[in-house]
C-alpha cells in the first residue's frame, strides 16, 4: 500500500504535535515536513525533494491573510491536497475553500475519529482516481458524494475501480450480511476470506467510499489505534 505523504502548516506547535500524532496514527500516512508560517510552507514546497501528496493548512497563519496561502499553493502546485484545518468557518471562507478545491474542511476543535475519517477517504479516493485513464458516471458519482443518483456498488465489474474485483467484493458483502459481525479488521477480514492484509483493508475502505459499511478507531493497550469496519 503506497504511503502518503503530509506537510502540516500549523503556527502552533502545540497544535502541529497533536496533528502528526493523529496523522502517524492512520496507516498509510507519514508527516514529511511542518510549517510554522506561510514562507515556511513555500520554501518546504520549494525545496528539490518531493513534493508532498497532502497538505493540512491553517488559515490564521501569521504572515498571511484569509485564503491567500491555500490559492498560492493551489497556483503553484496543483498537484497538491489540501485539507483545511482550522478555526475559521465563516461562510466566505468556506465558500471560498470549496470553489478553490479543497479535499475537505476540519474545524477546530476536531476530534482523532474526525480527522481519521478525512485521511481514510482521502486514501479511498486516491486509489480510486490513481492510474485511472477514464471515469464513469457511476464512478464520478461516488467520487463526488452522488451516491443516490448512481448505484453505490455496481452488480458487475464494468464499473468498479482499478483493483476490486466483483466476485471478491460480493463475498465480503455476503460475510457482512450473513455474518452477522458487529465489527471486524482488515486483520481478521483476510483470516476470513484467505487475502492479504492489505487487500482486506482495500475492499474494506472501498465500501467505505460507497457507503455501504462505517468505520471507527478501537485503541488497544499498546501500539497505535485499529479500524474497526461495521455494518449500517
Amino acid at each position: 500500500m503506497k504511503d502518503f505523504s503530509v506537510l502540516i502548516v500549523e503556527d502552533d506547535f502545540r497544535v502541529a504535535d497533536v496533528n502528526r500524532q493523529y496523522i502517524e496514527a492512520v496507516e498509510g500516512f507519514r508527516v514529511s515536513g511542518t510549517a510554522r508560517s506561510g514562507r515556511e510552507a513555500l520554501d518546504f514546497l520549494a525545496r528539490p525533494d518531493t513534493l508532498p501528496d497532502l497538505a493540512l493548512l491553517d488559515l490564521y497563519i501569521p504572515d498571511v491573510q484569509g485564503l491567500e496561502l491555500f490559492r498560492t499553493i493551489r497556483n503553484l502546485y496543483p498537484d497538491i491536497d489540501l485539507i483545511a484545518v482550522t478555526a475559521a468557518n465563516e461562510a466566505g471562507t468556506v465558500r471560498g475553500l470549496l470553489r478553490g478545491g479543497i479535499f475537505d474542511i476540519i474545524i477546530k476543535p476536531f476530534d482523532a475519529d474526525r480527522f481519521a475519517k478525512t485521511l481514510e477517504r482521502y486514501r479511498a479516493f486516491r486509489e480510486q482516481t490513481d492510474g485511472a485513464t477514464s471515469f464513469s458516471q457511476e464512478e464520478i458519482d461516488r467520487l463526488t458524494g452522488f451516491r443516490g443518483l448512481s448505484p453505490s456498488v455496481p452488480a458487475g465489474g464494468d464499473h468498479l475501480p482499478k483493483g476490486i474485483d466483483p466476485i471478491t467484493l460480493g463475498e465480503i458483502l455476503g460475510f457482512f450480511e450473513e455474518s452477522g459481525t458487529e465489527g471486524i479488521t482488515a486483520a481478521e477480514l483476510s483470516r476470513e476470506i484467505g487475502t492479504s492484509r492489505s487487500t482486506a483493508r482495500r475492499y474494506l475502505e472501498y465500501l467505505v467510499s460507497a457507503g455501504k459499511i462505517r468505520t471507527h478507531l478501537i485503541y488497544g493497550t499498546v501500539g497505535r489505534p485499529e479500524r474497526r469496519y461495521s455494518p449500517l
